[in-house]
């Protein structure tokens, strides 16, 4: 049996100006997932983030609020537990870079990087505002641009044309902080040499290797890398003038380090802070052989996290360790919009909180759109109402009300000693390599529609069984207990594979089975002829007009309903259509559409069309192939056995892969957000949609 893997994790550093936005929640949920998976292995995980707490910013806000920029950032940190806390995210610690182990740390580094011949200083000349004396970065500075004569642009772009330019080539430039006209003074300033041809050897080794990078994250590191990109390889400047809140350069009186500097190396000072405080030793744990580290960021940190970090790291050497692994993900979108409050695509996760909205509600819609590529996340209050009351209602714990109050009733809680189909539980069993080797690649999407998969399949279990009907036989109660025994086990399974995402959820389910807390290698042992508890309701609908009052729209909103009794089906609640209705159309046009139920007997991929599943549908009374485009989201497997609605009655099509002889039917934009609409459980292929 293997070693347990040791594994250092981090999210990117919120900046300690402002709470935390929903943004900084769908990165913590994505890393939080991953984590809690490689706890559920078995691995040794030590999950840690801390407050970016230097820099201008900072300094200025807590000026113009008459405290201190200490005070502003204990004021800032003493409100991120209620979101840590609120969206189970498990972190081990959470410290600060406006700490004494980061001091410590990033002068350690600077100066190891200035003994290996990496650090130099030059004079820049720059905007300085003689008002507030302080030299100004761009964003303070502001004035016409050179090209259109726009007023007001920043001192880098003009936002009306897109011209780029330097902050002197401004037209009557202005310091946005006290409105003076800023003089040009020089100021010497200390630069990291990324341009060392040791620099450029060591990252092209290190972004080629695989495992380190998504493949579009190092070919953008690439180009950066070879000076083909719109932001070129560069060395980097790294001081500030006082007055600036940061880490004093201990061998340059009156400058600061750029809080880019030590804002990652706040990643080590908040490990070894907490390896500290649990007597573990810092250096020892990141040079063991096997120790790996891992960040999680988004796609606008790439430059920094992909080139100076590890190459800073690299130079700086033992005890310190170049990451093994920058997993990046896209931004999270509302409706197709990037979010703005004023636009009401805003989500405030506090807000979510206090509207007694389940966050793990959240966590599985979130992680049910995550996979393993950069592309942007959007977030549709209609599909999130859709995916959550069918999935996890409809779906996952349909499965144990159907069944458990059978256990009751009828055994005293005890499950009968043998499965009824062995076959179907290894099936589900062996499901979880590959649902774990999707965990681990951070493709959390294609995750969920492999165990939302399985929950069809369970659910069609039940169905096919009936233990209802059973049940008013008195001669076919052994069959009843064998059934809901088989049909529980399958739902713990699911439990086991969906507790990464679902925590609280699944510690309910734990306790539902009086076991100890799942372990992944859980899956393979069924359990047979022991005692559960009464089942209590584990999850309840979102009521669709709570969106409303999220998003700041005037609603009046219900309580949560209570989880449906045990009953053969349960109704997903109607979600109102996400775009505009077409045209409206006659009952008798629309009774032209003969809607079937069918079962998806086949999938495969289509040789030579990316975008192509081949279906073989059974309607009941026959097959049929139909080409769906819906490759990009579902894998085939995960589709056969599942049950879909097809148009029956369109004119078949012939096309160069074979002919369509119909057409299912999917809700979307396309891309990975296609959903296929799936029946009720009870439905059979055939029945008619009307």
């Amino acid at each position: 049996m293997p070693a347990p893997r040791r594994l250092f994790v981090t999210t990117a550093l919120p900046y300690a100006n402002a709470p935390l936005h929903i943004g900084h929640i769908m990165e913590y949920i994505q890393a939080d997932v991953w984590v809690r998976f490689q706890r559920l292995k078995g691995s040794e995980v030590h999950f840690v983030c801390a407050d970016d707490a230097h820099g201008a910013p900072i300094m200025l806000k807590a000026e113009g609020e008459g405290i201190t920029p200490q005070a502003l950032v204990a004021r800032i940190a003493a409100g991120r537990p209620q979101y840590l806390k609120g969206f189970h995210i498990s972190f081990d610690y959470w410290h600060s870079t406006d700490s004494p182990e980061n001091v410590e740390l990033s002068q350690d580094i600077y100066l190891r990087l200035k003994a290996a011949g990496l650090i130099y200083s030059k004079p820049v000349e720059q905007f300085y505002d003689p008002v507030k004396n302080m030299f100004l970065a761009d964003r303070y500075i502001k004035g016409e641009c050179p090209k259109c004569h726009a007023k007001d642009q920043y001192g880098d772009a003009c936002e009306v044309c897109g011209t780029v330019y330097a902050p002197t080539d401004l037209v009557n430039p202005y310091s946005s902080l006290s409105g003076a006209e800023p003089v040009l003074r020089t100021s010497d300033h200390y630069f990291f040499k990324l341009s060392d041809p040791r620099c450029a050897d060591f990252l092209k080794s290190w972004i080629d290797e695989p495992g380190h990078l998504q493949a579009q994250v190092a070919n953008k590191a690439r180009e950066w890398l070879e000076g083909k990109a719109d932001r070129p390889l560069g060395d980097w400047d790294i001081s500030r003038d006082a007055p600036y809140f940061g880490i004093p350069i201990p061998d340059a009186p009156g400058k600061f380090f750029y809080v880019w500097l030590d804002a990652p190396v706040g990643y080590l000072a908040s490990f070894r802070k907490y390896c500290e405080l649990k007597g573990m030793d810092f250096e020892a744990f990141l040079n063991a052989p096997g120790t790996e580290q891992v960040h999680f960021i988004g796609k606008d940190i790439i430059y920094f996290h992909t080139l100076f970090w590890p190459a800073m790291l690299k130079f700086a050497g033992t005890p310190y360790k170049v990451p093994d692994n920058v997993h990046v993900h896209g931004f999270l979108t509302v409706s197709g919009e990037k979010m703005s409050k004023s636009r009401g695509t805003g989500i405030s996760p506090l807000k979510y909180l206090e509207l007694g909205m389940n966050p793990e509600w959240l966590r599985y819609y979130i992680a049910a759109k995550l996979n393993a590529g950069v592309e942007d996340l959007d977030f549709n209050p209609d599909d999130f109402v859709a995916r959550v009351n069918s999935d996890l209602v409809g779906k996952l714990v349909n499965i144990a009300s159907r069944s458990a109050g059978f256990i009751s009733r009828h055994f005293g809680g005890q499950l009968a000693a043998t499965l009824q189909d062995p076959a179907l539980q290894s099936d589900f069993a062996t499901a979880g390599k590959h649902i774990a080797d999707l965990y681990e690649t951070r493709d959390f999407a294609a995750a969920i529609r492999e165990i939302m998969a399985l929950a069809d399949r369970a659910n069609r279990y039940v169905d096919d069984n009936k233990p209802w009907l059973l049940a008013k036989d008195p001669a076919r109660l052994a069959d009843v207990q064998a059934v809901c025994t088989q049909s529980l086990n399958l739902f713990r399974l699911l439990a086991i594979y969906l507790q990464p995402v679902l925590p609280v959820m699944v510690a309910q389910v734990e306790t539902f089975f009086q076991a100890k807390p799942f372990a992944w290698s859980d899956a393979a042992h069924p359990l047979l002829g022991t005692r559960i508890n009464e089942y209590a309701p584990l999850a309840t609908r979102v009521d669709p007009k709570v969106m409303d009052v999220l998003f700041g729209l005037p609603a009046e909103v219900a309580p949560p309903a209570p989880a449906p009794p045990a009953a053969p089906v349960a109704v997903a609640a109607p979600v109102k259509p996400a775009e505009p209705g077409a045209a409206e159309i006659t009952v008798e046009e629309f009774a032209k559409i003969d809607l079937r139920i069918a079962r998806i007997a086949k999938a495969a991929t289509v040789e030579g069309a990316d975008k192509l599943l081949q279906l073989t549908l059974d309607l009941g009374n026959g097959e049929r192939t139909v080409f769906a485009g819906i490759r990009s989201a579902y894998a085939p497997e995960a589709l056969v056995g599942r049950l879909t609605v097809v148009v029956a009655n369109l004119k078949p099509r012939k096309m160069r892969f074979g002919t369509s002889e119909g057409m299912v039917l999917a809700a979307g934009p396309g891309g990975q957000d296609i959903f296929l609409l799936s029946p009720d459980t009870g439905a059979q292929p055939g029945m008619k949609v009307k």
